[in-house]
């Protein structure tokens, strides 16, 4: 028989907030983070703006030797998790390290760390490249990292789906969990490639907004919208099996009731046209959950602010959940943090946590008139209390995948 998992640490780095509370009391103002790229020269560049994470200091989470080995990825990753453990009270050396597992992805790893090194390469020669260039560039080394510095031997994974890697880790850490394969589990996703190859790849794709007003770039599901803007950071969680978390006395705030993982197998960036994979993945973790569309009260949605990607899962949701559709709340978080790609679905998992347990849906901000075939109830102009018994997060990446994730209230 399969294990109750439930929530009990969240830990986040972000473009409106270093720290779960200032990022959830920056989503209920409708705070954005968005602004005119610093990190580089933008000439030349169509796309202006970005969601970078300010004032961010690796010497507050970790030594300044071990900060010199990672990339800022890492970092993010490393920090994320130390809040999470933090907030869900685990003393590791109390516990069995080999039942203590890492699932932290991201989606790309270091641009930055190629971009230096490959500039040496083609000035200096080969001999100049770092010697650290590759386990520090290396997607996983997000996961890597946080096991090292915190001592977790448990079973450490890095799925790497573009944009949905954050929500399949901890679909998978849920997994890991409910079949005895650890008790506790450090999940989510982590992200930092705002650089000028992850930049110019995106714009290269049409993907980027062009946008030159920080209020107006990121506005999912509006008429106007025209891509994505770029954001960073991370989202990592701590999940345990709910006897563990009892034992100890934690606090819960709220149990993962299901997940679902599917492929659109259609195209390489544009999600299934009639939304049938994202449906998919939604009714199989509403199944897994033992629930049924009407229990479901809150979506929180990938919601990039494409035009594909807004439309196409607006007709997911309708598919998922028919009739019920209409009467649930939805909302975008990138519409005040950007897309952090592989690190969205961490963030988005904690949103989600954030609301069941405080009774509140964040507005998306940027939305003004709902565009063509988006005709749901995605929470423009203002937030909205109510109770939230069971919400959705779903994530699609490029290459088709399609995750979701259910939460529910914790009820003993």
């Amino acid at each position: 028989m399969s294990r109750r998992v439930v929530v009990t640490g969240l830990g986040a780095i972000t473009p409106i907030g270093n720290d779960v509370e200032s990022f959830w009391n920056g989503l209920k103002e409708k705070k954005v983070g968005i602004d005119f790229i610093t990190r580089f020269d933008t000439e030349g560049y169509k796309a202006k703006l970005a969601a970078e994470v300010k004032g961010f200091d690796p010497k507050e989470y970790m030594d300044v030797k071990a900060a010199k080995r990672m990339e800022l990825f890492s970092q993010y990753a490393v920090a994320a998790a130390k809040q999470a453990l933090a907030d869900a009270g685990i003393a590791v050396e109390k516990e069995d390290p080999y039942r203590v597992g890492v699932a932290v992805g991201s989606g790309i790893g270091s641009l930055q760390a190629f971009e230096r090194d490959h500039k040496k390469l083609l000035e200096k020669g080969p001999g100049r490249v770092n010697p650290l260039l590759v386990p520090m560039m290396i997607s996983n080394m997000a996961a890597g990292n946080v096991s090292i510095q915190f001592g977790l031997k448990g079973k450490n994974i890095n799925v790497v789906t573009a944009c949905a890697s954050g929500t399949h880790c901890i679909g998978e850490a849920f997994r890991t969990i409910q079949y005895g394969d650890a008790d506790v589990m450090v999940a989510g996703g982590s992200e930092a490639s705002i650089c000028p190859m992850g930049v110019a790849g995106f714009t290269a794709l049409t993907a980027l907004s062009t946008s030159i007003d920080p209020l107006h770039a990121s506005r999912p599901f509006d008429e106007n919208r025209d891509g994505f803007v770029m954001g960073e950071g991370a989202g990592v969680v701590v999940l345990e099996s709910l006897e563990h978390a009892l034992a100890r006395g934690a606090k819960i705030y709220a149990e993962v009731g299901g997940y679902g993982a599917t492929c659109d197998a259609y195209h390489i960036t544009s999600p299934a046209e009639d939304g049938s994979g994202a449906a998919r993945a939604m009714e199989n973790a509403i199944k897994d959950a033992g629930l049924a569309p009407e229990d479901v009260d809150y979506i929180n949605a990938h919601g990039t602010s494409t035009h594909h990607n807004d439309l196409f899962e607006t007709k997911a949701i309708k598919l998922a959940l028919g009739e019920h559709a209409g009467k649930v709340k939805i909302n975008s978080t990138k519409s005040m943090i950007g897309h952090l790609l592989g690190a969205a679905g961490g963030v988005e998992f904690i949103v989600c946590a954030k609301s069941i347990e405080e009774g509140f849906v964040h507005a998306t901000a940027g939305l003004e008139q709902e565009g063509e075939g988006c005709d749901l109830d995605y929470t423009k102009g203002k937030g909205v209390s109510m109770d939230i018994r069971c919400a959705v997060s779903n994530s699609l990446g490029f290459g088709g995948h399609n995750a979701s994730v259910l939460l529910k209230k914790y009820e003993a």
